[in-house]
This record gives structure tokens, sequence and C-alpha cells, in this order.
């Protein structure tokens, strides 16, 4: 028998990615996995690339989660902190919902509204220190999709001093897994397909979070949709402080990181590459014209921007190999 897992929010697109990374994991053991409108449908109905994962959904209770070791919560936003203290201390979570993520609680309130439930411990294991510090916690916040993106690009040059954290520019395209899997009018494949359009321009929930984790005080984020089902290739551009070599920064940021790969000089990061796996390319180099700063950074928003990264967080808060169950590697064509 091994660690026993459960799924809050299984029908869901995360939801269904933990479901799978779940089952092929050596270590744990899916015992729930719950729904509000698919409660009562087998997990195979809901998710059919999971047929012979034999489950049925139950309905998102308490009850049905409290006897797991860990519990994943793949829920709305504003929905995982009345469920997250309804159960027992004992319990580890993994919240892959923003509830818990940020510490300023003006910032919850101007992005999200509502009241704040608390910081828990931020779950990027490659920021300085987080490894320890998600290994140490019961309860962990998992990142925002377009926020790991953008971090593991920017947070390694402001920490070095190499670029001026006031005048950041982010311009981010996402596939539309990111909107969740409600049926939306401007998501159908003809309104999606042969366009890209931004959203939510000036005020992306994910703006305090990114400089909350990157030390970034000036950020413009402009979000785009993409005619994609799963991916985000995020632009960050900074004004450099020196010369010092921004390629090099990542290099050494990154030299023990299994999942972030800074790509050799001259090749770019780009979604396909990512593609079913937890891993972030990033690629940098300073502007020929204008001297800012390039990052360009590639994951799968389900994976190290979801699901896969809330998996790594259960390995290191379990005990076990951060990268135990995950892949470093896309799947292609």
């Amino acid at each position: 028998m091994g660690i026993r897992v459960a799924v809050a929010g299984a029908s869901g697109y995360a939801g269904g990615e933990l479901l799978r990374l779940v089952a092929g994991h050596p270590e744990l053991d899916l015992v729930a996995a719950t729904a509000h409108a698919q409660a009562g449908q087998p997990v195979s109905a809901v998710h059919p690339q999971l047929t012979g994962l034999d489950l049925v959904l139950a309905a998102t209770e308490p009850a049905t989660l409290a006897d797991a070791d860990l519990v994943f919560l793949a829920l709305p936003h504003g929905a995982s902190a009345a469920l997250a203290a309804a159960l027992p201390e004992t319990v580890r979570v993994v919240d892959l919902g923003a509830d818990h993520r940020l510490r300023d609680a003006d910032g919850w309130a101007r992005y999200y509204g509502g009241p704040h439930a608390g910081a828990w411990t931020y779950g990027l294991p490659e920021l300085p220190g987080q490894r320890a510090a998600i290994a140490a916690a019961h309860r962990v916040a998992n990142t925002g999709c377009y926020a790991v993106a953008t971090t593991l690009a920017l947070a390694p040059l402001i920490a070095a001093g190499a670029v001026f954290p006031a005048d950041v520019v982010v311009v981010a395209a996402s596939g539309t897994s990111g909107a969740g899997r409600a049926a939306k009018a401007h998501l159908i494949g003809s309104e999606v397909m042969g366009d890209l359009s931004p959203y939510r321009v000036g005020a992306h929930q994910h703006v305090p979070e990114i400089k909350q984790a990157t030390g970034a005080t000036g950020l413009s984020f402009t979000p785009v949709l993409a005619p994609m089902p799963r991916g985000i290739l995020a632009t960050v551009t900074a004004v450099p402080v020196g010369d010092t070599d921004p390629h090099e920064v990542l290099a050494q940021a990154y030299a023990d990181a299994p999942f972030v790969h800074v790509l050799p000089e001259g090749t770019w990061p780009h979604t396909a590459a990512t593609a079913g796996s937890n891993s972030c390319h990033l690629q940098a180099t300073v502007d020929t014209d204008s001297g800012r700063v390039i990052v360009v950074s590639a994951i799968d928003n389900l994976g190290k921007g979801a699901a896969g990264q809330a998996v790594q967080n259960a390995n290191l808060m379990l005990g076990l190999p951060e990268t135990t169950g995950l892949s470093a590697f896309g799947v292609a064509p």
C-alpha cells in the first residue's frame, strides 16, 4: 500500500492531469477523486484518456478526502480555502487554486475579491530556499501557470541585480485549457482557431503573484489566448543593469534544477517541446536595438503550470525525490 492521495476537482483539465500523473506514480495510491456536477460519473466517462482507471467521482465533501495522506485541490479560485480548513491538520494539502498564494490581503482583494484566506508556503521549488520550505510544510500553494513561466525567467535576474525590477514587460500566450473546462462561447473551436486575442489586459490576477515571487516592483503583463489546447510561451523583457550576461545568470541559477532547461544559445523555446512534461525551457539575449534583456520561457500549462508542479511539490512534502513520477521530456509530434 502506497501513500494515499485524493484529488478534489478531478473533472477539470488540471484535475484530469493530476489523475493521470498520480495513477502512474510509483509511490502514490489514488483513493478518491471528487467533483461537483460530474459526481457519480466514472472517471473514464469524464476523461476518456483515463479509460482503465476504475474509479467513480464522488461528491466534494471533507469526509471523502479526510482519510488521505495528501489531498490535491484543483478547484476554482476562492473555493479551496473553506474545504482545506475542514480537513484535519494532519492531512497534507497542495492547493492548485489561488486562495493561499498571496501574502498581501490588499492584493487579493484587488485582483480576486472576497476574504483573504492567508498565505501558505509558496510551491515553486526552484526559488532559493523553497525546496526545504516545501519539504517542511503541510500546506502548499501551487503556483499560477503564467506565474511559473514568468518567475522562472525573471527571478534569478532580479536576484542577481542584472535587471531593474521597476520596469518589467511580459507578453505571454496560453492555450485554451488554461481557461478551464466549462463551456464558454469565446472558447469554442470556431472562435479560437485562426485567432489570437488578448484578455484581462492591465489587470490579470497573476500580476501580484509574479511581483511577490520575483521581486519585480513594476510589471506590465499582457496575456494572449492562443489557438492550441495547452502550453504557455512567455516573453519577458527588462532594462539591464551593467553588462551581466543573462544567459549565464539563468544557467547558473538552474544548474541543479531537474525540470528547468536553459537552452544552448541560438535555440529558442517553443510550447510543443514541453507538452506533456514538467519542464520549463528558457533562452535569454539582449535586444540589439533597445538594449533590453529578453527571456523567452515555455511550459506546459497543465504540467509545470499546474498538475506536474503540484506532484513535484507533493513529492517534496512526502520525502520523495522531487522527480518521482514526472517526466522532464515532452511528447511529439
